[in-house]
């Protein structure tokens, strides 16, 4: 038999073999690139092609691209080395870093940085362009992007490797590098939605797991719902699910806090309040097993990880006031009171993150973010600045005090809260009483305070504030699917911990955990599958059923309709009685292709 044109594709990238579940596989097959070589040599013919600083707008103009991006592409793409755009990618992500350190070559590093980003996207779309769009070219794609590569990858031996080094994928590179074009093109959100929905299975490199079960792992595969298992536990970790999973986990979290605040009872424990540690604990588990994953500084470009770090202080803190009050009898009322004080700080934090949860898309909250971050370093900075004001006053307030005639002088938190009123424009009364640390300083420390925090701080607050507001606007659509290309990446897990539910994940570790020390490697994943199975056997069920009544991907063949499944399928168009137009287009348009004639018929 004739082999089709996917088969050859695979071929081409050694790429082909058949699955469990009846999708193509990916060998080791990049094991046997020249990684290394090929990132110096990138280095070298950027370097050598731009020596002047060039904007990225600049560098996207036609006349740029036909005199540098485009030889840059011809010279570089090799249809049968997957890992050009990964090299162009870290190529990138050192030149973004040496303009941190060679304030001489900033701009031309910038340049160079935004050069390689381009050449990356053109050589992807070149992939893609080839490949014809079809599985076969979705899971060569894939490879690309997620499969992982050794930057010192058949280095030379006199080369020394770092002993905590890990294999990268593009995908992540791209994330750390800030690599926003890049995740914009049409190439790479075709994988990223691919993985995103579940149609794109493999298992990711990951840092640490703190439950590790890597018996079994997974290659780059196409899903395929009809030939898996009934209850195929890795569902569970595809990015869809899985925020499905965690926003519902996150509305149980916030259940359980509000029915411990509704129903407190003072020093006495109650059921809601049990409930709400065990479960919390789990969650807390889960979201330090999340940053384990896939490191600190990819888990804080998700929208949300500093409400749940805030949220996790907050919690800690109540909880180790609590413990102590009901540790020790001797301890009064107050200390439980202090406790619950401590806990209702969570409130502003978990609201606006059930909103985040729920629509992470939403530009104000992609700018709300950035803006806050912002927010907080230059009040950092001000702070330190202004520190300088408030030792004065209290220098002046013990120079010019008179223990005789002074009854009652200003602490150190009075005049803080002066200051601060001052800094907001609330209340004047430290202008008023600056008489008191002295007669013609203290009025001239705090005018000048006055002029250079209400006024200067935050005329530039502001400014910075509506500057960073444009920016993200101006490329909403970059900001956007870069949020989404985070909560991809980080939503396929390797750790089995994942597999269990808050507080189910606190079980497994102290259960499973220790087994792994006795049992053997395919003793523990069988034990592992079979407890995952177990616990989330309702809800694997019903999304075995979901996806095998309603595949999202081309590889699974329709079945005939019957009664049961036209019930299952029925949807109420009153409010959209006119679903038929687009309906039709959702048919296969392979009948188009099959007329007689085809478009020539016309």
């Amino acid at each position: 038999m004739a082999a089709t044109d996917d088969e050859l594709l695979l071929e081409s990238a050694s790429l082909i073999e058949t699955s469990d579940e009846g999708s193509y596989v990916a060998h080791d097959s990049l094991a046997g690139l020249p990684v290394y070589t090929t990132i110096h040599r990138i280095r070298l013919v950027v370097r050598e092609m731009i020596d002047d600083p060039y904007t990225i707008e600049q560098l996207q103009d036609i006349r740029m691209n036909a005199l540098i991006v485009r030889p840059l592409v011809g010279k570089l793409y090799d249809p049968k080395d997957l890992s050009i755009v990964y090299c162009l990618l870290v190529n990138r992500t050192q030149f973004l870093h040496e303009r941190s350190f060679q304030s001489h070559l900033q701009t031309v590093s910038d340049a160079r940085a935004n050069l390689c980003e381009l050449a990356a996207c053109r050589i992807l779309r070149r992939f893609d362009d080839e490949s014809r769009g079809s599985d076969a070219g979705l899971l060569l794609l894939a490879n690309i992007l997620v499969a992982g590569l050794d930057p010192f990858q058949n280095a030379p031996s006199s080369q020394k490797r770092l002993p905590f080094g890990r294999k990268l994928t593009a995908l992540e590179v791209a994330i750390l590098s800030d690599s926003k074009i890049f995740l914009l093109s049409s190439s790479c959100q075709k994988v990223i939605d691919a993985v995103y929905q579940g149609q794109i299975t493999y298992t990711p490199l990951s840092s640490m797991d703190i439950l590790p079960d890597r018996y079994k792992t997974r290659p780059i595969a196409l899903y395929n719902p009809r030939k898996a298992p009934l209850l195929n536990h890795y569902r569970l970790i595809v990015p869809r699910l899985r925020g499905m999973i965690e926003a519902c986990q996150f509305i149980i979290l916030l259940v359980l806090y509000i029915l411990t605040m509704v129903r407190r009872k003072g020093s006495e424990v109650t059921v809601e309040e049990m409930i709400f540690w065990t479960y919390a604990s789990g969650w807390i588990l889960e979201e330090f097993a999340a940053i384990v994953e896939h490191g600190w500084q990819v888990h804080m470009q998700n929208l949300w990880s500093f409400l749940d770090l805030i949220f996790i202080t907050i919690f800690l803190a109540y909880f180790a006031v609590r413990s102590c009050a009901l540790a020790v009898p001797r301890i009064d009322q107050a200390t439980s009171t202090s406790a619950f004080a401590i806990l209702s700080l969570a409130a502003p934090i978990l609201l606006p993150r059930l909103a985040f949860t729920l629509m992470p898309d939403n530009m104000l909250f992609i700018a709300l973010r950035a803006m806050m971050r912002d927010f907080t370093v230059l009040t950092l900075l001000a702070v330190w600045c202004f520190a300088g004001f408030f030792i004065s006053m209290k220098w002046l307030l013990h120079l010019h005090l008179d223990p005789q005639d002074a009854a009652d002088p200003p602490s150190s938190a009075t005049i803080s809260k002066w200051m601060l009123w001052i800094w907001f424009g609330l209340d004047g009364t430290g202008i008023e009483r600056s008489v008191d640390f002295h007669t013609t300083l203290g009025p001239a420390l705090m005018i000048a305070f006055a002029f250079l925090g209400n006024t200067l701080f935050l005329t530039i607050l502001v400014a910075k504030l509506t500057n960073t507001f444009s920016q993200i606007a101006g490329n909403a659509d970059a900001e956007i699917q870069f949020r989404r290309a985070v909560l991809t990446f980080e939503g396929v897990k390797s750790d089995a911990i994942f597999g269990y539910p808050p507080p189910f994940n606190i079980l497994a570790l102290l259960f499973l955990l220790p087994l792994k020390l006795v049992l053997s490697s395919r003793q523990f994943h069988s034990v592992n599958v079979a407890a995952t199975r177990i616990v989330n056997m309702p809800l694997l069920l019903i999304i075995s059923l979901y996806e095998r009544q309603r595949p999202l991907w081309s590889g699974a063949e329709p079945r005939r309709p019957s009664r049961w499944r036209a019930l299952w399928s029925w949807t109420y168009t009153g409010l959209f009685p006119h679903g038929e137009i687009y309906a039709m287009f959702g048919e296969d348009s392979s009948v188009c292709s099959a007329h007689e004639g085809g478009v020539e018929g016309f």
